[in-house]
Formats: C-alpha cells, sequence, structure tokens
C-alpha cells in the first residue's frame, strides 16, 4: 500500500489491520540521522511508536520501528528543512506548506479535503460528514428537551420537529405561526451583510422585544439560535410575529437601510 503525499509516495505495512511506516528506511530516504528521529519520537506526548517482524533485504525477518501514519506525518511537518538531504528540501517544503493550508482550514473551515483523494476516499469523508450531520442534529434535540420552563414550549416542540427532520433528512411539516423566528433570520432576510447585521441585531432586537411586551403585556421568553455560526441564548418568536418585525423595522431602521428595505418587500 502507497501514501500519496506532496513530497511523495510513501509505502506502508500494515499492523493490526492499520497503515503503519517503516520508520528506518522512511527517515534516511530523507537523509536523516534513523537513531535521532527514533529518539526524538519516543521522547513526543503525540507519536506512536511500536514494533513489527519485517522481512529485511536480506531475506531474515527482523522487528522493526513502525509508526502509525499520524506520526509520520507529524515527524515530517517538523523536521527542520535544512537537515534534509539538498534534493529532498523542495518536496519536503511543499509537504510542510501543504500540511499547514490543511491545518488552517481544518481550524478556521472544519475541514480540509486533498486534492489527491480517491472516490473511495471521497465516499467515506462523505459518510462521516452525514454521520456528524445526524447526531449534531439529534443531539440538539436532546439540548432542547433539557431546557428548562423558562424557555417558550411552542418554540421548543418546533425546534424539535425541525432537527428530528434534519437528522431524517426531510423538511419538517411546521405551521408558519408556530415556526421559529429569529432577530438574525430577519435582519438576513432584509439583505443585511454579516458586519450590517452585527451592528444592527442589538439594538433591533431590544426594540423587538419591547414592542413585544407591549402588545402582549410580557416579556418574550427565552430560546436558543444559530448566530454567526454558533448556538447562542436570543429570545424567542414566531413567524406570527413577523408584522410586529416589520412595524419596528419601518419605524426604526428602513430610511437608513433602503435597499435592503427593497430586498425585504421582495423576499
Amino acid at each position: 500500500m502507497k501514501l500519496d503525499l506532496s513530497a511523495g509516495s510513501i509505502h506502508t505495512t500494515l499492523v493490526d489491520s492499520l497503515p503503519h511506516i517503516v520508520l528506518k528506511p522512511a527517515v534516511e530516504e530523507l537523509g536523516l540521522d534513523y537513531s535521532t528521529q527514533l529518539a526524538k519520537l519516543r521522547s513526543r506526548s503525540w507519536a506512536t511508536v511500536g514494533r513489527s517482524p519485517m522481512v529485511a533485504e536480506d531475506g531474515k525477518t527482523r522487528s522493526m520501528a513502525v509508526v502509525p501514519v499520524r506520526t509520520f506525518l507529524m515527524l515530517l511537518a517538523t523536521v527542520n528543512e535544512h537537515r534534509v538531504a539538498k534534493e529532498i528540501r523542495p518536496t519536503l517544503v511543499a509537504f510542510q506548506n501543504e500540511t499547514a493550508d490543511a491545518i488552517e482550514a481544518y481550524w478556521t473551515k472544519g475541514g480540509a479535503i486533498n486534492e489527491r483523494a480517491t472516490d473511495e476516499q471521497l465516499d467515506a469523508l462523505e459518510q462521516q460528514i452525514e454521520e456528524h450531520r445526524i447526531r449534531r442534529a439529534l443531539g440538539l434535540v436532546q439540548l432542547i428537551a433539557a431546557m428548562d420552563d423558562t424557555v417558550d414550549p411552542k418554540w421548543k416542540r418546533s425546534r424539535q420537529l425541525h432537527h428530528y427532520a434534519e437528522a431524517a433528512g426531510e423538511i419538517a411539516e411546521i405551521p408558519a405561526e408556530d415556526r421559529a423566528l429569529l432577530v438574525e433570520t430577519y435582519l438576513k432576510d432584509r439583505g443585511l451583510t454579516p458586519d450590517e447585521c452585527r451592528s444592527v441585531r442589538s439594538s433591533f432586537g431590544r426594540r423587538v422585544s419591547l414592542a413585544y411586551q407591549m402588545k402582549h403585556g410580557e416579556k418574550p421568553k427565552d430560546s436558543v439560535g444559530l448566530v454567526d455560526g454558533r448556538e447562542r441564548a436570543v429570545k424567542s418568536y414566531t413567524e406570527a410575529d413577523r408584522p410586529m418585525f416589520d412595524k419596528v423595522w419601518d419605524e426604526f431602521y428602513a430610511a437608513t437601510y433602503p435597499a435592503q428595505q427593497a430586498l425585504g418587500e421582495a423576499s
């Protein structure tokens, strides 16, 4: 089995059904000292070093150091480029740059896809994403069920139905008047940019809350909504409250955002 990297292909061997790198030939091919790199790995908490019987070039079976793929890739990423053979240096640097890009994408975008991925790898990745989506949806159902009585029960029921349907890959059939309406959603419907939403939502939210109290004689209940990609505490409204949102918008914001006003009417 071969592992294809920007730094070239590396042969692997299976240990307990998992691909491992035979360490000695792999590091010596880079022009590195095997004993030094083995000692380095044994001192790192992220590294795992094992032994496996291997058939050597002389035909004899010897116990050789092997490392999981993740350990070897971490080793490559931390190698000083000036300590490898000169002819190897460009490919090592290319690998380290690609690794840095992948790490950045993992933390800032939620993941990275290797442009050399096979169809089988892409299918497996797609399955993992689908399983994660289902776990997240069902986790939100449980989270909402655990909320106390201060949370609007109508909102709780509508969100649970929504996430149950999401887990099943369907669209929940929720009456329009029971569908949750977030301040963030309303502002996006009006066509505000993310920066404009962040600038407006606090004051807009306070005015909507006050309008709700004047209309119903009580404060809106608490709930949880997706704001800037994160679950946060928000006030509970439904589509039945949209005319109230429209009134606040028209009175306080329409003149400031005329283009967004037109977008809101079109939606």
